[in-house]
């Protein structure tokens, strides 16, 4: 059988990194990329993304082999608790519910991927980068 899998990000500007992430990711099972919520960025990141989370979600969607969704506006477990997932992959930079998800899931595989180049694709650099 195969193994849900399920990702989260703001995937604002799609680069190499992010599609390094979901080839990891669905080496695990088939993958499920969760697209943050304009408003959960702000909560969590302190700004807003420069793409609108329907703009995050059409790209993220226009890849092939993978299901997104928006996360849920008021549960970020939420869309956890309908899909489940066997596994939740993790990029190497994600820090925000880390703990909530070992303590809330503790039957789902937690598993941490690696970076890809992250001095070159971050999409925080790539923003600095466009404004030089």
């Amino acid at each position: 059988m195969i193994k849900k899998v399920m990702v989260f990000g703001t995937f604002d500007i799609l680069h190499p990194g992010h599609l390094s992430f979901f080839k990891q990711a669905q080496k695990y099972g088939q993958l499920t990329v969760v697209v943050a919520r304009d408003k959960n960025v702000l909560k969590i990141k302190g700004k807003l993304p420069q793409n609108s989370e329907n703009e995050r979600l059409k790209t993220v969607k226009n890849i092939w082999g993978i299901t997104a969704l928006l996360g849920d506006l008021n549960d970020p477990y939420k869309v956890i608790k309908k899909a489940g997932p066997g596994i939740i992959c993790l990029g190497y930079d994600q820090k925000s519910f880390v703990n909530e998800l070992k303590f809330k899931f503790p039957k789902i595989k937690i598993i941490r991927l690696k970076p890809y180049k992250p001095e070159l694709f971050k999409t925080s650099k790539l923003i600095q980068y466009a404004r030089h």
